[in-house]
């Protein structure tokens, strides 16, 4: 298990992790939110981990914090499922963020940056233009 977080004052079982995207009235968009919460749960150590759509389809920010407490979280960390900073980023996910966590008690929250420039990200550039080249089977 991965180390308490004294910065923090939290014990790592205690953090959650909710992957927020902007939500959409296409059923397959909002259904890859859930695959990308599931794939990450899977994949990250966080004990807890929720996705939530900022508007248009639940479960809604307010509905993943308040699942996040259900399961025990004393600090909710919001992941922007976003390519760039924005409104959304700047403004309407933390006021929806610090609702959602005073509805809950006050449980502690931040928000982080969304996905942005990384290293990574050209790599999956560079993937996805690859497997567009590729010859597609017949």
């Amino acid at each position: 298990m991965p180390p308490d977080h004294p910065k923090l004052g939290v014990s790592h079982d205690r953090v959650a992790v909710v992957l927020v995207d902007h939500g959409s009235r296409r059923d397959e968009s909002n259904r890859l939110l859930l695959e990308v919460a599931q794939a990450y749960r899977e994949h990250a150590d966080w004990a807890i981990v929720e996705p939530a759509h900022m508007e248009l389809a639940e479960p809604s920010i307010a509905t993943a914090f308040e699942r996040c407490v259900a399961s025990g979280a004393e600090l909710v960390i919001v992941f922007p499922y976003f390519l760039g900073p924005g409104r959304h980023w700047n403004s309407d996910i933390p006021r929806l963020a610090a609702q959602a966590a005073e509805a809950c008690g006050g449980v502690r929250h931040l928000v982080t940056a969304p996905l942005g420039l990384h290293a990574l990200l050209l790599q999956v550039i560079d993937e996805r233009i690859a497997e567009s080249l590729s010859p597609r089977p017949e």
